[in-house]
């Protein structure tokens, strides 16, 4: 199994690749668009200015192989915020592949953002990402902006408001919150992934 992890120059990618290759998954970092539709499955990575991730997404011609990428897709952190429409970030156009419009966190003193920290998942339906996942389960956050919770949210977090922690439709799988970080729940989340389905 080959996972594509795509280089766009923001976000830890490293702690990703470790992640995957401690779970026994052949994983490969790329920014070339005919590596990733070689690959088995993708991850898009992400942390930082949507802006500036999407317009490298388009520039590299990634923008295209992940919209044509028939495997499972899963976004991390910033990448879950692109598969969105748009982003209030920079004005960004996002991929389009869940609807609604990312916003920025609504902060106050005693929810400062970014939200850097560890916040509990709950659950809002069945989903293939986040079986074997305690509903309760603690995982780590690191974002200034919130997706917003449609028909296809896995589960919410709260955070000053509540807002879609994963997102799942299809193929098509999303966290807000980093599962390489996020230990024992999520291994178990990428653990998922590699078993999803081609």
């Amino acid at each position: 199994m080959t996972v594509g992890v795509i280089k766009i120059g923001v976000g830890n990618t490293a702690s990703v690749l470790f992640a995957l290759e401690r779970l026994g998954a052949k994983a490969v970092l790329t920014d070339d668009p005919r590596i990733v539709a070689e690959c088995e499955r993708i991850i898009l990575p992400g942390v930082g200015s949507a802006l500036f991730a999407m317009t490298a997404l388009a520039e590299k011609g990634l923008s295209r192989a992940i919209l044509e990428f028939a495997r499972p897709v899963m976004g991390v952190c910033l990448g879950q915020q692109m598969f969105f429409d748009s982003s209030e970030e920079g004005d960004a156009t996002g991929l389009g592949l869940f609807d609604g419009r990312v916003t920025r966190l609504k902060a106050s003193r005693a929810t400062p953002a970014p939200h850097v920290g560890w916040s509990r998942l709950t659950k809002t339906k069945e989903s293939a990402l986040l079986e074997g996942v305690a509903d309760g389960a603690y995982v780590y956050f690191v974002h200034s902006y919130v997706c917003p919770v449609t028909e296809a949210t896995a589960a919410t977090a709260a955070y000053g408001e509540t807002f879609c922690a994963a997102i799942e439709n299809a193929k098509v799988w999303g966290c807000q919150f980093h599962p390489e970080r996020s230990g024992k729940a999520g291994a178990r989340i990428l653990a998922n992934f590699l078993a999803a389905p081609c």
